[in-house]
């Protein structure tokens, strides 16, 4: 037999929990170095607020809509401009000396509603007069995007001078305009298809050529005639405020609660003189600071634009409902049978004897109305129906001879036409001008498609979308 395995010496609990201790017990360890604390987990961020930074950031490093603002500065500019020239004969009756609604019983209707006008300022037909040219020249230029922050805000005063004079006249289009009129104030709407967005396409061409830095301005020093332009206006201002005009108040009658037109129209000379002096003399951390409260300012007043345009397609479909008329289905067939809605005669009473088509424009009507707010996050069903709502709307000009009120709601529908048919439209708009005045000669620096402003975005991504396109 073989003798047994001796036991081995079991070691002791402390040599268990320090097997590599050799040490005798007799000598003192060394007293161990502190641990560092341990580095805290890198913080996630949740869902939430990813999308709140990345809606942030949208907000404050671009302007949204580019191309759909500009349709909306062209088409209330076109519609007023063809409005006051279509009443060019009539001017004096409407809104000047020869009205039935004299210049006292206005400033009484003014100083109970804290409108504004220039007309008040002065009871002679000269100064009448030259409102209503300014307003004419305002409405032109601000269409070809000449000098587009000035303009509109000629544009803005020429407008609701005109309308708050006398209240009684106006189609409902009018109301539309007026509002717009003032957003367009806050917006940037000549960055592309202007002859601003042209005129820094082509200095920052130049600059680029001279192997200048294309965004540094380079035109803010040699800018004669916006700076004469500016002194001009901000003189007319003084001299009104001096002689103490009519709705000039500094706290009272504004459009803000204890804010009057004068502190606005002041701000507004003071802002575009701070914004030239600031790309000549400041073009670093002041322009970029300035630049992003204007893309804030713009982007906020283009969200206004959109809950304005569904506020009134949302009333005007609820309030049809709750109409007996439109209820049964013959709402439509009354206006077609009223002489001043009837430009054609023939034809209005072809469709107001077919009561299966009455029923459908009818209840067509209130539907497309009502469901427009709801469809604005699903692209395909907002864009037919805006095609129907456009469609609608030349109706209204072409039957019932409304053509102002027409192109005024069709202005405001441009706001959510698509971004890729609006740069589409643009390139073969180019292409068919470059056909008929180039005669085979190249083509200009500066007169792309765009004119001026980014490029064209044509692929299929989310990148050729917009809030509103």
């Amino acid at each position: 037999m073989t003798s047994p395995t001796p036991h081995q010496p079991q070691p002791t609990p402390s040599a268990q929990q320090h097997p590599h201790t050799t040490e005798p017990t007799g000598v003192p360890q060394q007293a161990q170095a502190p641990q560092a604390p341990p580095e805290p987990a890198p913080y996630q961020e949740t869902r939430i607020e990813r999308a709140i930074g990345r809606g942030f950031g949208r907000v404050t490093s671009s302007a949204l809509a580019p191309y759909q603002t500009a349709v909306i500065r062209i088409g209330f500019s076109a519609t007023w401009l063809l409005f006051l020239l279509r009443e060019w004969p009539h001017r004096a009756v409407l809104y000047g000396p020869d009205s039935p609604w004299s210049l006292d019983m206005a400033r009484r209707l003014l100083d109970g509603n804290h409108a504004f006008s220039v007309l008040p300022w002065s009871d002679g037909r000269g100064w009448f007069e030259c409102v209503y040219l300014v307003a004419i020249v305002a409405s032109a230029l601000l269409m070809l995007g000449w000098r587009t922050r000035t303009m509109s805000v000629l544009f803005m005063l020429g407008v609701i001078s005109l309308q708050n004079r006398s209240v009684f006249i106006g189609d409902g289009g009018d109301n539309v305009i007026h509002l717009m009129s003032m957003y367009l104030v806050l917006t940037r709407c000549g960055q592309v298809w202007s002859l601003d967005a042209r005129r820094a396409k082509r200095a920052a061409a130049a600059a680029h050529a001279s192997g200048g830095d294309p965004g540094a301005a380079p035109a803010a020093s040699r800018d004669l005639p916006g700076v004469i332009l500016w002194a001009v206006l901000g003189l007319t201002l003084a001299v009104a405020q001096l002689n103490g005009s009519y709705g000039l108040g500094l706290t009272e009658g504004g459009p803000f609660p204890h804010i009057g037109w004068s502190l606005v129209l002041w701000g507004l000379w003071l802002a575009h003189g701070l914004w030239w002096a600031v790309q000549r003399y400041a073009p670093g951390e002041p322009r970029t600071v300035l630049d992003t409260l204007t893309k804030l300012a713009h982007n906020g007043a283009l969200l206004v634009i959109v809950i304005e345009v569904c506020l009134i397609y949302a009333t005007a479909g609820w309030y049809k409902i709750q109409g007996s008329r439109w209820q049964d289905g013959t709402a439509v067939y009354y206006p077609m049978h009223l002489d001043y809605f009837s430009p054609w005669p023939a034809l209005s009473e072809l469709l107001g004897s077919n009561g299966v088509m009455v029923m459908l424009i009818t209840y067509g009507t209130v539907m497309v109305q009502v469901a427009f707010p709801f469809t604005l996050f699903n692209r395909r069903l907002k864009n037919v129906l805006l095609v129907a709502m456009i469609c609608e709307h030349l109706s209204i000009a072409f039957l019932l001879g409304l053509p102002f009120f027409s192109l005024a709601m069709v202005a405001a529908d441009a706001v959510f036409l698509p971004t890729n048919f609006l740069t589409w439209l643009s390139a073969r708009l180019s292409d068919l001008r470059e056909r008929l005045f180039s005669r085979g000669g190249a083509a200009r620096p500066g007169d792309g498609a765009g004119g001026g402003g980014p490029e064209p975005r044509t692929g299929h991504g989310g990148d050729g979308h917009t809030l509103v396109g």
